[in-house]
Order: structure tokens, then sequence, then C-alpha cells
């Protein structure tokens, strides 16, 4: 299709603008024809609203999908991976399997979560069955640590729970909502301090599901060491790795940037806890990533002028079990060291390689499925249309932990289950 690109964004980032001029593309106005979007949620939920929106024609694409929030609002992760579970359970699906606690063996990778102040009285219920445990409060729609706060007593959140209880129904959209998990004490510990993993994620449809990972992933430290001492439950330098929130102590490291390469994790993981633990924790944390997609897939508006790149938080625990944390909609491409903005200058690079063919004004009606070749640092995760026709989504429906992707099977050289595609 002849003509260059014509793109607009309403985020002013140099990764953006510097991957959309290399292309040649042009940039013009929201008001003007665009075929490339690169919007921020506030927009896209103005662009897909019944009042303000718009028809996109089909050589117009954004990034977010209509409803993306289904994923990455806390409160509707959860919802979302609660009635999942239940629709296995009905099925009889063997991911369902609960032990004799009534804990689910597989499902089990988000923390014990409710709503507040709608889940108020189930959420006293719980804490009273271990009174000496930590939640951790955070606002369904803010970001970066803002508003979070742990707890480890009732009457910590009894005066916010009757100053926002102010009736029985809560909107959806209300600022005023919150989540309370079970807070992860026991976090794996590197050097003494706590971290957790952010990994890229892009979805280019959902129905089919079709998603990738990026290799390029990276653990974020805090710079205070970590202690489950219940005196430092207010110091967030110990417990939240936000960079937001880190870059303010006063040990912060502006070089690095409290940062390590999940590959750097990876090496260490292998070196003192072994290859094959190692490998079976990524595999885990791989498998969770593609049920979370799942479990909103259903209610997703799979749009076919939209793919989206997730940063998922996940946080492994000293027994090496990953835990989902959240996902986010728009990952942060601010870049707080070098080699950070090198990581995010590839990501939105890769990104465009596989949501704009050839970087040619696109045509949504195409099939979303690029070549290898196109690839860069992403890896196909999952491929609903070719994990049904070999067979693969009945083994990962009944096999949970095992490898996921199109094709994971037994490697005819070591004769032992592997996903090549990872490795």
């Amino acid at each position: 299709m002849a003509g260059r690109v014509k793109w607009v964004t309403d985020i002013e980032k140099s990764v953006l603008i510097n991957n959309f001029e290399k292309r040649g593309w042009i940039q013009v106005t929201e008001n003007e024809d665009w075929n490339f979007y690169w919007m921020s949620v506030q927009t896209i939920r103005n662009v897909f609203s019944v009042e303000t929106g718009y028809r996109l024609s089909d050589d117009q694409i954004v990034n977010h999908f209509p409803n993306h929030y289904e994923l990455t609002r806390k409160d509707l992760m959860v919802k979302n991976i609660k009635r999942y579970r239940k629709e296995l359970e009905k099925e009889g699906s063997p991911l369902a399997e609960k032990d004799e606690n009534g804990k689910y063996l597989y499902l089990d990778f988000v923390p014990v979560t409710y709503m507040l102040p709608a889940d108020y009285n189930l959420f006293v219920e719980e804490f009273r069955k271990s009174p000496s445990s930590t939640w951790i409060m955070k606002p369904c729609g803010k970001a970066q640590g803002k508003g979070i706060f742990l707890i480890n007593k009732l009457s910590q959140i009894k005066k916010w729970s009757r100053d926002s209880k102010t009736s029985s129904f809560v909107s959806q959209s209300t600022k005023e909502a919150y989540v309370i998990s079970l807070y992860i004490n026991n976090p794996l510990l590197i050097g003494g301090r706590k971290f957790d993993l952010r990994l890229y994620v892009l979805v280019s449809t959902y129905r089919p599901l079709r998603c990738y990972m990026y290799k390029l992933g990276f653990c974020r430290f805090c710079t205070v060491k970590y202690t489950p001492s219940t005196s430092e439950l207010d110091n967030m330098f110990v417990h939240l790795t936000n960079v937001a929130i880190q870059k303010h102590g006063e040990d912060y490291n502006h070089i690095h940037g409290g940062k390590w390469t999940v590959n750097n994790l990876r090496l260490y993981l292998e070196s003192t806890r072994g290859r094959e633990v190692t490998s079976k924790l990524f595999d885990e944390i791989h498998w969770i990533i593609v049920q979370s997609l799942k479990a909103v897939a259903p209610v997703m508006n799979n749009d076919k002028h939209c793919f989206e790149c997730y940063g998922y938080d996940i946080i492994i625990d000293d027994k090496l079990k990953p835990w989902l944390i959240e996902v986010n909609a728009s990952p942060s491409l601010t870049s707080s060291t070098a080699n950070d903005r090198i990581l995010k200058y590839n990501l939105i690079n890769d990104t465009l390689n596989i949501a704009v063919p050839n970087g040619e004004i696109p045509d949504c009606k195409w099939n979303k499925s690029p070549p290898k070749e196109v690839l860069g640092n992403y890896e196909i995760l999952y491929d609903e249309e070719l994990a049904q026709g070999d067979g693969t989504d009945r083994e990962l429906r009944s096999r949970p932990g095992q490898p996921v992707g199109p094709r994971a099977g037994r490697s005819r050289e070591s004769g032992r289950n592997v996903l090549t595609t990872w490795k």
C-alpha cells in the first residue's frame, strides 16, 4: 500500500518518537487523518466511548484494547481470575484441582485479595483466621506505588472503611475503591533486598489468543534491606520496588537504577538453586501469564484495530513460587539509566515491527501472524490456533506448570520436555 504512515501520540517520550521518525513516518495531529496512534489510557477511553468516540477505519490502529482495564485494574484482574477458576471448576478441569484445605493446586497464583469497602466483612473474617499476617492496600486505579500502605491490625483500616462506606454499592470506577491482598512476607531476597520482575507481554489478538514474551525483562530492587519486622511496615523503601518510589531513597544507584536483567537473575538462580528448578520457575511464570490472559479473553473487546504491550509485575517467594501482583496497561517508557533507554527503545522497535508489518500503512484485517524473522527480542508465548491444532492446548489445560506455547513438546536431543522458543 502506497504512502507513509501518519502517526500521533499524546505521550511525549523520545523512545517512541525516535522509533516513528526512524521509519520515516509523518507526524500529524489527532484532528488530521492518522494511521497509528500511541495513546494514553485516558485517550483510549475517549476514542471508544459511546458519547465521544468515533469509528476507526481499516488503516488505523491503536495501542490499547478498549476495555484493557479488565486485566490492568487491580480489582477487575482478580475478579476475572476468580471467575475463570470457577468456570474451570464447573468444567471439571484438572487445572481447578484443590488440596485438602480447599486451596487451588495450580491456579493459586494471585495472593488472597478482597475489594474494599465492598468485601470488608469477608476480609475481616479472613484476617481473623491469621491475625499475625500482614496485608497490603492499593487503590484500584493508581500506579507507581501511589496510595499503597501495609497493615497488620484491623484498627488501621476501620476508620478508612467507615469513611469510605458511604453506600452499600461501590461503583467500579470510583477512585475510593481499594484492593487488599495478603502480603508476600517471604519474598526471595538477593543481597538481602526484595525485588520484583517487570516482564513485557505483547497481545496482538485475544480471540484467538496470540501473545509474545519480551526476552529483555528486568528485576527492580528495593534500596533498603528487607525485614518482615512490623516496625518497618511504613518504610516503603523496604517493601515497594517501584522505581518512582525507590529513586528518592538515599541508597538509590543512578547508574544501574537498582535493576538487573532477567538473564542475570536466571544465571544467579541457576548457580545458587540449580538449572532444573530455575527452568521450572520460568516455565511457571510464563504459564501464569498465559492463564491470566485466558481469564480475561472472554470479556475483552477484541477490536481488530488494537494491540497492547503489558507490563507484568511478578514477585518470587523464597520457595521459588511466582506470584502475579498486577498488570500495567502503560508500562513506563521513562528511562532511568542508559541501559534502560536502550531496552525501552528496542522494546518499542520490536513491538512496532509486529504491530505494523513492514512499517507500512496498516490494514487491520490482516491475520496478525507475523513471520518469525520480524519478532526481534519477542518470542511467541502462546498461539491459540497453533496450540489447538497440535493438541498443546489440551496439554496446557491438564498439565499445569509445564512449558506452554505452540512448540512446547519433547526435545529430540534431550528427550525431556522443553520449550525451545524460550531457550
